[in-house]
Parts: C-alpha cells; sequence; structure tokens
C-alpha cells in the first residue's frame, strides 16, 4: 500500500470502509465444543431428536394415574400401592396399573400407564401418617415394591411431567449460522449430541505499544517515565470485542527494535494492533518502521490525517507474506482506546463474521452544554450515558490523555464535523460501550 496522498485529510466513514474492504472472515474450523466458546457458529443447528427425548418427571415424587388422584384432598386422601422405583437412567420402568403408583425421581422417564406426578409433598412420603416433607423409603420393602402411598391433593394429566419434545421438538431449528457460542448455545449444543462444532475462530490480535518511556506497571518509575497502560487497554478491549489477544511488552522508539517484535508476532496474528509512532515527530517509530520500502513484505502501512478528535493520525496496511492486517493507532491513551472502538472492534468482528460489526448508538439528551469542538472534525467526547433517562453528560475534558475520565464513562458523546457547539438539553449521537 502507498502512502498516498499526504496532504489528503479522510474522513471517518472513508477510513473505516477502507479497513474493512481489505478484510474476509477467517476461515472456518472445526473444534470441541468449550474450544468453540465466543467463537461464530458457521451452520445452522437442527435438533436430531426431541428434546427432551421422553415424557419425566420434573419432581421427585410419584408417577400416577391422574384418574386415580382426580379427588384426593385431606380429608379423603387416595391409597395407592407402590409397585417399584423409577430413578433417572432406568430404561425399563415398571407399567403403572389403575390403583398403583411408582416412586419417581426428578428427570426419571414417566413409567408406561402413568400420566402425572404427584409432588412427594403431596403424599405421605409412603409411610401411612400425614403429608410428608421428602422422600422416603418404603418400610415393607426398601425399593418400595410393597408399600402404598397416600395421595392428599389431585394433579391432573401431563402434572409436573416435561413432555417429550417439549423443549425443542425433532427437526428444529435450534441454532442459526452467525450465533456467537455463550454458555447457553453450547448447553444447547451438547444436549443435542453435538460434541464438535464449526465455527469461524476467535480472530488472534497482537498488541504492541511503542515509546521509550513505557515502564510496565509495577516497576518504579524514573525521570520521564510513565506506565504503560496502552497495551493493557487495548488487549482488553481486544478479549472484550472478542479476541484472543497477546500483549507484547512495550518497544522502544526503535526501528530495528520494533520490525523484530513485528517479524515474531506475524507468525501468530490474525491482526496486529500498534499504538504510538504515526504523528509527524522525530520519534514516530511506527511510521519509520512500516512506511514504504520497510522490508516487512504485503502491502505496506499507509499513514493518514483523520478528520477526527482525538485520534487524527491513523496508518493501515497488510504486513507479511499472508498480509496480516496492521492498524497502527495514536499514542495518546484516549486516543488509542477510541481508535480502537472506532475502527480495530469492527475489523475484529469482520474477521468472526459477526454482525453487527459496529456498535450500537443511540439519540440521548446532552444534560450540559459542550463548547469549542474543532470545526471539520469528529468529536468523540467521553460520557455518561443514562439508558432510563435517555440522557447523557459529558465526563472529563476533551484531552486525548485523560485516562481517569475515560474509566467513568459508559459512551462516547458524538460531536458533528459542522457542529462546533452543543446547547444543553440538545439531542446528540452517543455510542454505547457496554
Amino acid at each position: 500500500m502507498s502512502s498516498g496522498n499526504a496532504d489528503r485529510v479522510w474522513s471517518v466513514d472513508e477510513h473505516l470502509a477502507d479497513v474493512l474492504r481489505q478484510l474476509t472472515p477467517l476461515e472456518p474450523i472445526e473444534l470441541h465444543l468449550l474450544d468453540a466458546q465466543g467463537c461464530v457458529l458457521v451452520d445452522d443447528v437442527t435438533v436430531p431428536v426431541a428434546l427432551p427425548p421422553f415424557d419425566n418427571s420434573s419432581m421427585d415424587g410419584y408417577a400416577v394415574r391422574s384418574a386415580d388422584v382426580a379427588r384426593a384432598d385431606d380429608a379423603s386422601p387416595r391409597v395407592l400401592k407402590v409397585i417399584g422405583d423409577v430413578a433417572a437412567g432406568d430404561g425399563t420402568p415398571p407399567t403403572v396399573h389403575p390403583g398403583q403408583a411408582a416412586r419417581i425421581m426428578t428427570g426419571a422417564p414417566l413409567p408406561p400407564g402413568a400420566d402425572a406426578v404427584v409432588p412427594v409433598e403431596w403424599t405421605d412420603g409412603g409411610t401411612g401418617g400425614g403429608p410428608a416433607s421428602g422422600m422416603r423409603a418404603h418400610s415393607a420393602d426398601p425399593a418400595g415394591a410393597t408399600g402404598q402411598v397416600r395421595v392428599h391433593r389431585p394433579a391432573g394429566p401431563g402434572a409436573h411431567v416435561r413432555a417429550r419434545g417439549s423443549d425443542a421438538p425433532a427437526g428444529e431449528l435450534a441454532l442459526t449460522a452467525g450465533t456467537r457460542l455463550g454458555p447457553s448455545q453450547i448447553a444447547l449444543l451438547a444436549a443435542v449430541g453435538r460434541a464438535r462444532v464449526r465455527v469461524r475462530p476467535r480472530p488472534r490480535v497482537v498488541v504492541i505499544s511503542t515509546g521509550s518511556e513505557l515502564i510496565a506497571p509495577g516497576e518504579s518509575l524514573g525521570h520521564g517515565q510513565i506506565h504503560d497502560s496502552n497495551s493493557y487497554a487495548l488487549a482488553a478491549a481486544a478479549r472484550d470485542a472478542g479476541a484472543i489477544a497477546y500483549r507484547v511488552g512495550a518497544v522502544a522508539d526503535d526501528a530495528d527494535s520494533l520490525r523484530d517484535a513485528l517479524e515474531d508476532q506475524l507468525v501468530r496474528a490474525d491482526v496486529i494492533v500498534t499504538s504510538g509512532g504515526v504523528s509527524v515527530g522525530a520519534y514516530d517509530v511506527v511510521k519509520e518502521t512500516l512506511g514504504e520500502g520497510a522490508g516487512l513484505g504485503g502491502r505496506g502501512v499507509e499513514f493518514r490525517k483523520l478528520a477526527m478528535q482525538p485520534g487524527k493520525p491513523q496508518g493501515f496496511g497488510l504486513i507479511g507474506a499472508e498480509h496480516v492486517p496492521l492498524l497502527a493507532l495514536p499514542g495518546n491513551p484516549v486516543s488509542a482506546y477510541v481508535s480502537f472502538e472506532l475502527f480495530v472492534r469492527p475489523a475484529i468482528r469482520t474477521l468472526m463474521g459477526l454482525e453487527p460489526v459496529h456498535r450500537a448508538t443511540v439519540t440521548a439528551r446532552c444534560t450540559a452544554a459542550i463548547d469549542g469542538s474543532p470545526k471539520g472534525r469528529r468529536q468523540f467526547l467521553r460520557g455518561w450515558y443514562e439508558a432510563g433517562e435517555g440522557t447523557v453528560r459529558p465526563v472529563g475534558g476533551s484531552g486525548s490523555h485523560l485516562i481517569a475520565a475515560l474509566a467513568r464513562a459508559n459512551a462516547l458523546i458524538v460531536v458533528p464535523e459542522d457542529v462546533t457547539d452543543v446547547a444543553a438539553d440538545a439531542d446528540v449521537d452517543v455510542v454505547l460501550l457496554t
């Protein structure tokens, strides 16, 4: 990719469209269920057999014929002969004839002849006394084969029975292609007997921050040094977007060091994200390393000026033999985070084949005035959005170094390019970050 027209100013939408048009979803792979968590399903999944596959009890109690207990009450309990026990997993339960009952456990198959389950709390528990509070073994026979049970309340047909196919009938569409697999979807796949599933894998995102002033958290700061927050913020944001994130320690402002780091990481990266070194300073190592003739292969990286604040300097290109996408973000913490949300997150979701690729945007009433937005640039201000009230308020100032304010925000307030001042109580667009 060429460096393009250095004087051209790109709009936010133009830059994003150019990034996304060069990306295609990752090739599908087949994974075991737990390995597929967080991935996007490639094919529709139908239910091969009814779920549940047989009528079963939803309670501990007694399987009965509903006609036998239709008029049962405390004054006139119905006495039934207990012919045996039915536990979960039993394959050949006894047949219940008129005047009989089978003690049954939750999840056990409903025995032939029975059409209802009486909860144990509605019986004497097989003791011959008053209503029971729990299951008891029958004294005449530990298996309950010759005991009796008194039923104190009626149970209509189907009472406390999970009917075959009541969750999902055979042939029903269980999950559609494009579904992101979370715990409940994994549970459904397991329930219908799927041990493996075809998905688009989670993209592997390598995050590299640059700057000789950066020190790892936990280390003591020297004069002129700051802790590296960008690599942590961007790696966390990549995980939040659904990717597998690899955070590389900060690289000094040295082209050879950055080139070595990139060459080392290309083998495991579906996306590389850098922060810092993309402006016009004397030590803008990312531009120096990734500009034309960088020697990393691919199409090179183009560095651009965008009509936005924060985040004016941006870079994008495809590097290495596999043409791995690289997004070069500014180094100021807020600039890097806003740039990630606008450009990297949609790129990750595009590689996953996941829709929508963008954060949700809503209209809200801005409770405070916004003054001095730069004309000709789309401004993104940190804000706190109250969904119940439909309001948003600015959090902190507009400085791109104000990371504490970013931590207190749950939205970005968007001020369009042609707007410099927003009156209090005016409607604004809000990008939701949660």
